[in-house]
This record gives C-alpha cells, sequence and structure tokens, in this order.
C-alpha cells in the first residue's frame, strides 16, 4: 500500500512560479517510475511529466521548457517545478508512482488528494 501526498499549490499570477511536492510512504519498491498529472476544471485528466529510475524525464508539449519534474529517492520524495506559469496551467495536480513499458508511463499507486494550482492573469 502506496500514500502520496502532494503539496505546495496555490493561487499565483501568470509568470510566477511554484515548486510542487510529493511525499511518498508505504510500500514503493516495486515502482521504477513516478509521474505528475494534472486536472483542469471541467476536463479529462492529462499525464504532466515523467521521470525514471535513470532519472530521464519527459514533458507534455504544453509545459515543456518550463516544468521540471525530479525526484530524491533518499527523502521519497517527487518535485514538479513549474516556471513562467499561465492561466491554462490552472488544474489540480497529482504524483503517482508507477512503470514504464516502452516509452508508455503507467502508473499504479492510486491518487492522492492532489493539491490546487491557480494561476491569474
Amino acid at each position: 500500500q502506496v500514500q502520496l501526498v502532494e503539496s505546495g499549490g496555490g493561487l499565483v499570477q501568470a509568470g510566477e512560479s511554484l515548486t510542487l511536492s510529493c511525499g511518498v510512504s508505504g510500500s514503493i519498491f516495486s515502482f521504477n517510475a513516478a509521474g505528475w498529472y494534472r486536472q483542469p476544471p471541467g476536463k479529462q485528466r492529462e499525464l504532466v511529466a515523467t521521470i525514471n529510475a535513470g532519472g530521464r524525464t519527459n514533458f507534455a508539449d504544453s509545459v515543456q521548457g518550463r516544468f521540471t519534474i525530479s525526484r530524491d529517492n533518499a527523502k521519497n520524495m517527487v518535485y514538479l517545478q513549474m516556471n513562467s506559469l499561465k492561466p491554462d496551467d490552472t488544474a489540480v495536480y497529482y504524483c503517482t508512482l508507477g512503470t514504464f513499458i516502452g516509452s508508455g508511463y503507467y502508473p499504479s499507486s492510486g491518487w492522492g488528494p492532489g493539491t490546487q494550482v491557480t494561476v491569474s492573469s
């Protein structure tokens, strides 16, 4: 059983930055990758960023060059650094643990409560 708790969200203005944190506890040894998802209001959840066991990262086109994902295995933490935020980044953000099969990321840890990010124009 894995527990995930996201934090760091808030209300910011366009162009500002936020760093989201995800604390992980429980049995994490079966997971070799992590990812951040977001769900904008009225829309489906979408994958934003992933990081594999070797530290290789991937990003959705909409956040490429603005967001950075990182992990601290010693602290069981996953982070999402978000720069140059836009109103379209407004969403609830969720972190997950999972695995890569080929080039596809598959979350399997379940979902935490998420953290709300609101970007005003």
